[in-house]
Order: C-alpha cells, then structure tokens, then sequence
C-alpha cells in the first residue's frame, strides 16, 4: 500500500529535501507540495493526501492556522517540522492542540547523529501516522489478537499509591484528556513519561499546568512525590526514585547511554516496582514502539493494575497493543473514558 504525503515548506530547498527523502521509498508518493498554509488547505481538498508535512512559520497563513482549517474541512493526520526551541516548543504544541498528530524537529541531526537513519526515522513516522488513517482488513486480520478489555477493577481504597504513565506518538493531547479530568484534590501522585525533546517539557508541563486542577510540573532532582501533583519526566533524562526518610524522591540522571528512549517508560517502571511494588496503577497511553512493556511486566509480577488505551482512539497503536497483546493489561480503557474511570476508580 502506497502512502501519498503532501509536503508544506514555505522553503523550496526544504521541499525538495523532503520529497528526495521520502520517495527513496517506493512505498511513498508525494503527491504535491505547498509553499504557505493556505495552497496547504488547496492542496489537500485537491490531492487528498494521507499524510501532510507542515511547517510551522510560513508567509500568507502559518501552519497552524493551515491545521485548524485542514481538520475542520479534509481532516488528515498532520506531521509538523518544529525547531527544538522554546518559542518552538509553544508552537508545536499549538499545532498538537490545533489536531497535528505528532512533531519531528526540522533539524536532522536531532532527530539521529546519524543522516541515513535520521532519514529512515521520518519515513517510518510517515508510515506510522499513515497507518491510523487506514482501515485496511488484512491489516488488522494479520494482528494477533488482543486480550479483550477485562470488566471494571473493584478497587479498594488504600490499594493504590501511585499513578504511573507513559506515552509517545499523541501523547500531549491524550495525557491533556486525562489530566484535566483528575480534581485538585486527587489522592494520589502522578508521574509520566513522555517521549519529547528536552526543550519541550517545561513547556508541555507548564501549559498542563495551566490547564489542570492537579498541578504540574517538570520533575526535578531531589522533587518529592505528592498527592494531586503530577511529575513529566524530563526530556533527555531519565526518572527514577528512591525511599528517603518515608517520602518518595526523584531521582533526574543521564541513565545508561544505551538506551533508545529518553526518558524511558520502562527505566521508570522499573523504579515504580521497586518502591511501590504491587499499589501502583500503571496507563500506557498511545505511542510508536513497545516502550513501557517490559517495565509493565515488572510491575504486574508484583501484583500492580495496568491498564492500556485502545486501538480506537489512539494516535498509534503501538505501545498500549504490545501491552495488550502481552496479556499485561486488566482494562483497555478508550481515551475518553480514562480520566473519569481513573477519578472513579483509584478515588478522588
């Protein structure tokens, strides 16, 4: 199956750039390009891409603008090209919240040190988001099957301590579903991981903050988990904890080098398991990938409730479907019924 992608670049060495790079690919077509959001919004009624590249600054209309437009008119899943700065932070963001599906930065070389797989990074998100668009039989008729969503968990209070979770690939609009959903006065902490740059946590987790009951925060060295505050680990860094005088502290570190993910939702997991053992409710939110599963399985073995969100309503359905698929996941909750079933649920 051919994915046809329109490219938005008000540069034409930034078009062609692209176009060369994702037509090394015959299972991609760029099936037009545009200079500015509004032959963006042209280009889509007329092409009727499957995937859209979209830049954010542009002359004549912006990209976010264009995304707004395109999403009320031809929605299609829209992937934005952002600087890794903060004032790049706040747009793509903007763009998420105005229905992108997911960023990549426009730099290259941070995407991957190295050029040709940075290239095979952004064909296969082009792929990615494709994907959620499609509704192909033999794609899902070669899927193993998912363990079916298990009935409501009778929780009882005192059982749990903690609220872990992870994301990726729409994670910003998702954990914003689930977060603004909790009272201020939630009995329980919230840590999260969140696979994003690390000049765009403090961002994320200060616009949730504005958004939220609960308060928010970008995890620091040393931070002491709380009742009703919730911790994003910050980008580039890994989150862990430790016991320490009958609190729970953050731990912020480089981590191994070896790891794919930074930070990393089974890094954190793990630690979860270690300090909260059993009365931790573990989420795998929407996201590229099995990040999360094999922290998941950890917990599990001690006894902790985990629960995924569904292929419906997720951006991509990789990181929840591998917990599922592993038989890890007591609910397959969809997205808009997380936040209310997790206040119902683990207590408010």
């Amino acid at each position: 199956m051919v994915t046809r992608v329109l490219v938005v670049d008000d540069s034409g060495f930034f078009r062609r750039r692209i176009i060369e790079i994702l037509e090394a690919d015959s299972r991609i077509k760029v099936v037009g390009s545009a200079a500015n959001g509004k032959e963006a919004i042209e280009q889509v009624a007329k092409t009727k891409p499957d995937v859209v590249t979209m830049d954010i600054e542009m002359p004549v209309m912006d990209g976010i603008t264009a995304v707004r437009h395109i999403m009320s008119s031809n929605p299609v899943p829209v992937l934005m090209f952002s600087s890794l700065t903060h004032d790049g932070a706040q747009a793509t963001l903007d763009a998420l919240d105005a229905g992108a599906v997911d960023f990549l930065p426009k730099h290259f070389e941070d995407i991957a040190k190295d050029r040709d797989q940075a290239k095979l990074l952004l064909r296969r998100r082009i792929h990615a988001v494709a994907r959620k668009r499609s509704t192909s039989p033999s794609a899902s008729a070669s899927r193993a099957p998912v363990k079916p969503a298990a009935p409501p968990v009778n929780i009882k209070r005192g059982q749990f301590q903690v609220v872990a979770i992870a994301s990726s690939t729409g994670g910003p609009v998702a954990l914003t579903q689930v977060l603004t959903k909790l009272p201020a006065d939630f009995r329980f902490p919230v840590v999260v991981v969140q696979h994003m740059p690390g000049s765009f946590t403090p961002a994320f987790a200060s616009r949730l903050d504005q958004q939220c009951a609960v308060k928010v925060k970008e995890a620091c060295n040393g931070d002491v988990l709380a009742p009703g505050e919730v911790l994003i680990a910050p980008g580039g860094r890994q989150m862990t904890f430790k016991q320490s005088g009958g609190a729970v502290q953050v731990i912020i570190s480089d981590g191994d080098a070896g790891l794919h993910y930074k930070p990393c939702a089974d890094v954190m997991f793990d630690s979860v398991a270690t300090v909260y053992g059993g009365k931790t409710l573990a989420l795998v939110l929407t996201g590229m990938g099995a990040d999360g599963r094999e922290g998941v399985r950890t917990l599990k073995k001690q006894g902790a409730t985990v629960w995924s969100q569904d292929e419906a309503s997720s951006v991509i359905y990789g990181m929840p479907m591998a917990v599922a698929e592993a038989g890890l996941s007591d609910q397959v909750l969809s997205l808009r019924d997380i936040g209310p079933t997790l206040v119902k649920t683990a207590g408010g």
